[in-house]
């Protein structure tokens, strides 16, 4: 037995079979499609259909996880008697990391002995899944969850994530982008380069016209910011454009050195938002600035 479990939600994109298999416990968060609400299954055999339909016209709206239902998710764990490590959805994208805080402080009024720690991850997407992993290994190697806390709050900022698609049009949708943003871009073939700063905040790093340049200045980011590719695992994630995404990742991997890659598929939380044909690469560099 660890000597504390690991809580996420699943935003964090790692497939439900290998959370499982890390022991990694995911909340999972819904999503309504008109009058209709469904749940994250975590599965990448449903994200296919849920990209589809996005293509189709479906409109997603995502929802905060209230405080209650931390509540309901925590509880039945605290049975094991050992403290919680949560890894949430970054403050800067959603609310989700407040209600964690509301519901963890409930939870310890009702159970003294309750022991919730909830990081801000200040990531998306896998960016928090990395996190996650890392907590999984601290635990298995006989780590305390003050020392996993510690790890987790001073690498979080070292994580490096890059976004980019050729398609705003979801991004107008969700209130990412303006209309006339949307329509420059399309009309010039303009591609946005996406990151987050330290506080979590998604921010526009850069433009360039069609894919190949963008590609390319991805390239010399990521040559300008990894520190010891040889040493890690490069994530990289994408909402249906699985052929891409590899190429993407298989490029970045020979060019670096990176030990290994590990794809994944955008899930519906973040999907909802920027929709189907966005890709991104995630890897540990030198800190994120504002």
């Amino acid at each position: 037995m660890g000597s504390y479990i690991v809580t996420t939600d699943s935003g964090c994109d790692l497939p439900l079979s290998f959370c499982k298999s890390r022991d990694i416990i995911p909340i999972a968060m819904s999503y309504a499609i008109g009058d209709t609400e469904y749940t994250d299954t975590m599965d990448p055999a449903d994200l296919k259909a849920f990209y589809d339909g996005m293509r189709a016209g479906d409109a997603p709206k995502t929802s905060q996880v209230t405080p209650y239902k931390f509540i309901e998710f925590w509880t039945p764990l605290l049975e094991k008697g050992l403290p919680i490590v949560h890894i949430s959805l970054g403050s800067g994208i959603s609310g989700t990391w407040a209600n964690a805080v509301q519901a963890a402080k409930m939870v310890t009024q009702e159970h003294p002995d309750a022991d919730i720690r909830v990081i801000d991850s200040t990531l998306a997407s896998v960016g928090y899944g990395m996190l996650a992993i890392l907590a999984s290994d601290m635990r298995d190697c006989g780590s305390s969850a003050d020392e996993c806390q510690a790890l987790l709050e001073k690498v979080k900022g070292n994580i490096n994530t890059y976004y980019t698609t050729g398609d705003l049009t979801y991004l107008y949708r969700s209130g990412r982008v303006s209309r006339t943003g949307m329509t420059i871009a399309h009309a010039l073939n303009i591609w946005p380069i996406l990151n987050l700063d330290i506080d979590g905040h998604l921010i526009v790093q850069a433009k360039e016209r069609g894919k190949k340049k963008t590609i390319e200045r991805i390239h010399k980011i990521i040559g300008e910011l990894s520190v010891d590719p040889e040493d890690q695992t490069l994530y990289i994630c994408h909402s249906d454009i699985e052929e891409e995404a590899h190429q993407f990742g298989d490029e970045i991997k020979e060019l670096f050195g990176f030990r290994d890659v590990f794809y994944t598929y955008i899930g519906t939380t973040i999907g909802s938002n920027c929709g189907p044909g966005l890709m991104a690469a995630f890897f540990v560099g030198k800190k994120r600035t504002k």
